[in-house]
């Protein structure tokens, strides 16, 4: 016979089965969860190459004035989280901050930071600005090694990391001597700049005496390197290295050259330069050009047109860009096709950069021409000389050419005389004022630009090359392309010299060669 159920057991029986569908539910939610913070730390580890960051899965955010301090290595750097929440909690953030891309920049500053603050360029404490930071990896990189007071400036403001600048962007919002350290990286964006002039001056009015400016550039070569530091007189060169292991958009592997420098408690370390003393690189640029023909040539004319094709012009050899100016200065231009337009401006290499042209010609019959091309060219129609005087200027006339019949197209070339009395002037010579030609060039151009010379004045070569040196304005000078006139054979009348000029070829020849023997980058023209 069955035995009747015990009334405990009745009563269980009879409890509802609720409580245990409700605690499956959870369970199945809460696994859920997990797998989902698994899946997403997976996503993170797997693609972006990173840990945990604020703002990302974890599910908190930091507040606004926490930041982790001290100096540590790059592994731990590259998952802390610093700046503020407004940095991973805005839109731009999230579309940004958390790109491979941007961390391994940030991986990349974070060490070249830590070389400086080891160095002692750079501490904790140092009021620090990055110029020219788009995205602001820079500053992340210096607040996440506990250089907290730290800030951008860009073109485009990027918050809370990147200020914009002012006036169209040439100038930065802050006050003079603000900062004291200033870095311009950007894996050698500084290269790509128009104006260097402009963000130079700005960088030294913002950097605070004995502060410290470091710079990454791309050039390679020692004069580009040299125009660099130039363009700093506010700042004493201290040391530079090769940098690796920044890429670049195409993910190249890019050699960068980082630039150490020091703003000097006391205004302008360069106020003049010595010409005295031949620096290497110049020595090293007149070793590679061209050799100077040491025997005379017969036919001087046919060897123009072959000296042209093996003429190795200075922006063929080095980086021209780090200048602030570019200037071409035709010394004796005659007409503007003669050479500005028929040579300068069609076969000088000129690195797409715009050049200013002053063209010196005190032959009056050509002044009139260069009316049409005042808005490109400033002409000066004086002659170059030694010091502001009035000066004979001979009207010559082509040899073999009657000069009745030559007309003022067939003009030759003039040559000046200083005025030896008040006497009327004869046919054929004109008063005309001379200036001082060397202290004119001081006036007008600096070492921060880069100066191209042509020169044909008819012998007075032999006079104004000697004031360039005496004045130093020979240091302002990057390439001559001189004429150097003498006793040459007649094209006209072949066994004849020309009777126009006292100096002899070896005298010529003596002459390029104490150019070159200075550093002077100087080419024979005919």
């Amino acid at each position: 016979m069955k035995k009747p159920p015990h009334t405990s057991e009745i009563a269980l029986m009879e409890l509802p089965t609720k409580p245990s569908f409700l605690r499956n539910f959870f369970v199945k939610i809460l696994l859920f969860c997990v797998f989902i913070i698994c899946f997403r730390f997976a996503y993170v580890v797997t693609i972006r190459g990173e840990s945990c960051d604020v703002g990302d899965f974890c599910f908190f955010s930091l507040p606004e004035t926490f930041n982790f301090a001290g100096t540590t290595t790059i592994s731990a750097v590259s998952s802390a989280a610093v700046a503020s929440s407004d940095v991973v909690s805005s839109d731009h953030g999230n579309s940004l901050y958390r790109t491979k891309k941007w961390r391994k920049s940030v991986q990349f500053y974070s060490s070249i930071f830590q070389d400086l603050i080891s160095e002692g360029f750079v501490t904790p404490q140092s009021k620090s600005l990055c110029v020219d930071t788009q995205l602001g990896e820079e500053v992340f990189a210096l607040k996440e090694i506990g250089v907290s007071d730290a800030i951008g400036v860009s073109k485009k403001s990027s918050k809370p990391l990147v200020v914009g600048m002012k006036n169209s962007g040439r100038s930065q919002p802050f006050d003079d001597n603000t900062f004291d350290f200033v870095f311009y990286g950007g894996g050698g964006r500084i290269d790509e700049l128009s104006n260097y002039g402009d963000m130079a001056e700005e960088i030294g009015r913002t950097l605070k005496p004995e502060g410290y400016l470091v710079v990454h550039t791309r050039t390679n070569d020692t004069y580009s390197f040299h125009s660099f530091i130039s363009l700093f007189n506010c700042c004493a060169f201290i040391k530079s290295r090769e940098i690796q292991g920044f890429y670049d958009d195409n993910n190249d592997d890019v050699v960068i050259r980082e630039i150490v420098m020091k703003k000097e408690e006391f205004g302008s370390v360069r106020n003049s330069k010595d010409c005295s003393v031949v620096p290497g690189y110049k020595q090293e640029i007149v070793r590679k050009a061209e050799e100077l023909i040491e025997e005379e040539p017969l036919k001087p004319w046919i060897t123009l047109k072959r000296n042209i094709q093996s003429i190795k012009y200075l922006p063929s050899m080095v980086d021209i860009s780090f200048k602030s100016r570019y200037i071409y200065v035709d010394v004796g231009a005659r007409s503007y096709g003669s050479s500005i337009g028929s040579w300068f401006r069609k076969q000088y290499p000129k690195q797409n950069k715009t050049f200013e042209v002053y063209a010196i010609e005190a032959d009056k019959s050509f002044h009139q021409e260069y009316e049409a091309k005042k808005k490109w060219v400033k002409l000066l129609p004086y002659a170059a000389w030694v010091k502001n005087e009035t000066l004979f200027f001979e009207v010559n006339h082509d040899p073999g050419v009657d000069p009745d019949e030559a007309g003022s197209k067939k003009r030759g070339m003039g040559r000046i005389k200083p005025v030896q009395s008040n006497d009327g002037v004869s046919d054929g010579v004109d008063k005309i004022p001379g200036f001082d030609f060397a202290e004119w060039l001081k006036e007008t151009v600096t070492e921060k630009d880069f100066v191209v010379m042509k020169m044909d004045v008819e012998g007075t070569e032999f006079d104004l090359i000697p004031r360039l040196f005496e004045t130093g304005a020979i240091c302002l000078i990057d390439e001559i392309f001189l004429e150097c006139h003498y006793n040459r054979w007649q094209r006209c009348c072949p066994g004849e010299r020309s009777a126009k000029y006292e100096k002899t070829y070896e005298q010529c020849l003596d002459l390029f060669t104490s150019l070159r023997e200075r550093g002077v980058l100087v080419h024979q023209w005919w």
